[in-house]
């Protein structure tokens, strides 16, 4: 995605879920909780944990 701080490993379709969501920066996931993010169409454990530890990164978290 340009201009994104989101993780480059996740799969595409995580990718297309969370920008048909809104989300394309690592802040916008602070107003999602991590069931919430798991509830949408292509996103996995796998993604959740790939966002998971960037948040972490960042100093942010979920909601």
């Amino acid at each position: 995605m340009p201009d994104s701080d989101l993780p480059a490993k996740l799969g595409k379709p995580a990718e297309r879920a969370l920008a048909a969501a809104g989300i394309h920066r690592l802040a916008d996931l602070t107003a999602w909780t991590e069931r919430d993010l798991a509830a949408l169409h292509g996103v996995g454990p796998t993604a959740i944990a790939e966002l998971r530890a960037a948040s972490a990164e960042s100093n942010q978290s979920f909601a």
